[in-house]
C-alpha cells in the first residue's frame, strides 16, 4: 500500500511536471530563450525533476532557468556583451543539447534519490548533489552573463598574470566570480525559502529529510556551485575545443561559421564542446555537494 502510493504520487507529479515545464517551455520559446529543440529539453528535464525530486527540486529548477534567462537578456546590447557572444558556441536561445547539460544531471540525481529513498541516508546525498548540480550551472550562468561586463579585462584561470579578451573560455573576472558565488547561494537560499513554504503548506511530515539542515543545504550549494563554475573554467582553459575563425581572425568556440565554414582546431578535445563542459561542470558540482552533505550531517 505504501508503494503505491508512493508511485502515485510520482505519477500525479510527473505529469503535473510535464504540464508546467511544456507551459515554461513554450513561454521561453516565445520569449526567445529556448530554440524549439530547447523547448524538449526543457520538457524532459523539468518532467524528470519535478516528478521524482519533488515541489522543492521542480521550484529551484524554475528558479534556475528563470533567473539565467533573465540575465541572458541582462544588457544584451552592451559592447562587451556583444563582442564576448562572438566567442561563444550559441546563442542566448538554448537548444536541446543546453537544456540537457544545464538540467540533465539534476534531472538523473532527482531519480536516484527517489529510487533510494527506502534509503534515507543515501537518498538526502543524492537529492543534496542535485542541488549541487543546479548550483553549479546557476553559479556558471550568472558568472557568465554578468563577468562579461567586467571594466578588467579577464585572467586566464591556470595562468592569473595572462589577461584574455572577454568571453574566453577559462577567463575570470572578480565581478564574474562574486557572480558565480552569488549564483551558487541564490539556489541554497532558495531551497531553504520553497521548503519553508512547503513544509508551511503540507506539514513537516510531508517535507524532505534534507530540507531539517538548512545551513548545510546553503554552505553546501555555495561551495559546490562555486567549485563547478571554477571547474568549468578550467576546462575552457585546458581541454574545451577552441577554434580559429580565419574569417574574424579570432579565438571562438564555434566549430563552423555561420555559413558553414569550418574553423581549424587550435586546442583542446575535438568533442568537448562547451555543453559537455556544462555538463560536466555540474557533475563536479553535485559531487562537491554530496560530498560537503555527507560530512556536514554525518550521513544520518
Amino acid at each position: 500500500m505504501v508503494e503505491s502510493t508512493a508511485t502515485d504520487a510520482v505519477l500525479f507529479r510527473l505529469a503535473l511536471g510535464l504540464f508546467i515545464s511544456a507551459s515554461i517551455g513554450l513561454l521561453a520559446y516565445w520569449r526567445r530563450s529556448l530554440a524549439r529543440s530547447g523547448v524538449l529539453g526543457a520538457i524532459v528535464t523539468g518532467t524528470l525533476i519535478f516528478g521524482f525530486g519533488g515541489w522543492i527540486a521542480g521550484l529551484l529548477l524554475i528558479a534556475f532557468f528563470v533567473s539565467s534567462s533573465l540575465l541572458s537578456h541582462f544588457k544584451e546590447n552592451n559592447v562587451r556583451k556583444q563582442r564576448a557572444a562572438e566567442m561563444f558556441d550559441k546563442g542566448s536561445q538554448r537548444d536541446l543539447a543546453q537544456a540537457l547539460a544545464n538540467g540533465g544531471a539534476a534531472a538523473g540525481w532527482a531519480v536516484l534519490s527517489w529510487l533510494a529513498r527506502e534509503q534515507p541516508a543515501t537518498a538526502d546525498a543524492l537529492y543534496a548533489a542535485m542541488v549541487g548540480a543546479l548550483a553549479a550551472v546557476n553559479a556558471d550562468t550568472w558568472a557568465t552573463e554578468l563577468g562579461v561586463l567586467s571594466r578588467s579585462s579577464p585572467r586566464l584561470i591556470t595562468q592569473l598574470h595572462q589577461r584574455v579578451a572577454p568571453g574566453t573560455s577559462g577567463g575570470i573576472t572578480a565581478l564574474g566570480t562574486g557572480a558565480a558565488t552569488s549564483g551558487a547561494a541564490f539556489i541554497g537560499l532558495c531551497y531553504v525559502v520553497f521548503t519553508v513554504l512547503y513544509r508551511a503548506i503540507t506539514g513537516p511530515a510531508d517535507a524532505p529529510d534534507a530540507s531539517s539542515h538548512f545551513l548545510a543545504v546553503i554552505i553546501a550549494a555555495t561551495i559546490a556551485g562555486l567549485a563547478g563554475s571554477l571547474f568549468d573554467s578550467l576546462l575552457g582553459a585546458t581541454v574545451q575545443a577552441m577554434y580559429y575563425s580565419k574569417r574574424r581572425d579570432k579565438e571562438t568556440e564555434k566549430r563552423f561559421e555561420r555559413d558553414g565554414t569550418p574553423n581549424r582546431l587550435i586546442r583542446g578535445w575535438p568533442w568537448l564542446n562547451n555543453d559537455w563542459v556544462n555538463f560536466l561542470a555540474s557533475l563536479f558540482g553535485a559531487a562537491v555537494a554530496a560530498g560537503i552533505w555527507i560530512i556536514a550531517t554525518g550521513n544520518r
